[in-house]
């Protein structure tokens, strides 16, 4: 992603967040445990693996030169992830791609097709189904209508037996679900419904798009945030929203799934809960969508990408929100993907490198 860091976050932000933890749930954060299983067989598994953002260009830094990244090298830990899940004892039923998959670079080397096509080889080396979901650098290299009849749409991998749960809109989101076990169901949304990526002038989402940044942010360059304003910042043109009709979609697949008694976890590339990520990253109406998960007892778990540090928070819903660690900015030396064990009880995060290990118990 393209981003700029508050100077206080690594600081007040993560501190802090074990003490909201303590005090709004009487729990511990639950990646202070001195037991990570009892040597149970999970259910199933699954990889995760966020902001690879792969360019065959040189090491460079984000906007502000504050943070080096690493885009050649982003293939190599790609690659050390790959051979890390070919070689569980239990093989990954699926890998969820938090997006991000290649660098908006590539776009000004003509490079987009070649970069992508690398990448997609690398994990197909997996031998595994790949759900993969579209984040802000997709819409620097790609139009949405691209994208739709590429290999970056795993739509095709809906549950087949729920597609009676049609989204009422005449601009679809990207938006799908998928249940990979009995009593488990996953959820990947489209975060960049509204926004000024991928949305064509002058297509109503794309206006309304415009309206909703343009209130909020008044820089001529919508890349750059409104001022230090806390929560606002997220209001700039990399960021993106959900729309009503998604949203209402959304309310629907959680109706069914509370009705069929199942565990679910929701996917997005953008954070949706400010304890877990800087505010910068943000969608822009999380609110909304937080409301509708907290009024659904099936959610367990919402995973994100796109805040490249990487961020966790239980709320007060019992709801826990992981945001991965971005590989782009990983050094060589490291690693940031991790493998999620599934239980009747809880998911186990086993991650590597940046990736923290933690233990996820259901509300």
């Amino acid at each position: 992603m393209f981003k700029f860091k508050w100077q206080f976050r690594n600081r007040s932000v993560n501190e802090g967040r074990f003490f909201r933890l303590w005090t709004t749930s009487g729990r511990l954060p639950n990646n202070i445990s001195t037991k990570m299983d009892d040597g149970k067989q999970p259910l199933f598994t699954f990889g995760v693996i966020a902001d690879i953002q792969y360019a065959d260009i040189g090491d460079g830094f984000n906007f502000l030169h504050t943070r080096k990244r690493y885009y050649r090298n982003s293939l190599t830990l790609l690659r050390r992830a790959s051979q890390k899940w070919r070689s569980e004892a239990v093989q990954p039923s699926f890998i969820l791609q938090l997006g991000d998959i290649i660098d908006g670079f590539n776009k000004q080397h003509d490079a987009s097709e070649k970069a992508l096509q690398t990448v997609i080889n690398e994990l197909q080396q997996c031998n595994i189904e790949i759900h993969h979901i579209w984040g802000n650098h997709e819409f620097y290299n790609f139009s949405r209508d691209d994208l739709m009849n590429s290999v970056l749409n795993s739509k095709t991998l809906e549950d087949a037996s729920n597609k009676q749960i049609v989204e009422n809109s005449t601009e679809p989101s990207y938006s799908y679900h998928f249940s990979p076990a009995p009593n488990f169901r996953f959820v990947l949304l489209d975060a960049y419904d509204l926004s000024l990526l991928g949305r064509k002038e002058p297509s109503q989402k794309y206006g309304q798009s415009l309206q909703i940044i343009q209130e909020h942010n008044k820089n001529e360059n919508l890349n750059h945030p409104p001022g230090y304003a806390g929560m606002e910042a997220r209001f700039v043109q990399f960021n993106g929203g959900f729309s009503k009709a998604q949203l209402e979609w959304l309310d629907k697949v959680l109706t069914f799934s509370d009705n069929n008694m199942e565990k679910v976890t929701v996917i997005s590339h953008l954070p949706i809960h400010p304890g877990a990520t800087d505010p910068i990253c943000l969608a822009w109406n999380y609110e909304e969508v937080l409301s509708i998960l907290h009024s659904h007892k099936s959610v367990v778990c919402f995973m994100a990408g796109h805040d490249h540090d990487g961020g966790y928070f239980l709320d007060e819903s019992g709801v826990h929100h992981l945001t991965f660690e971005g590989v782009i900015e990983t050094p060589p030396d490291s690693d940031a993907f991790g493998t999620v064990y599934v239980y009747e009880d809880r998911m186990i995060l086993k991650g590597n490198g940046r990736v923290l290990k933690r233990v996820l118990m259901y509300p």
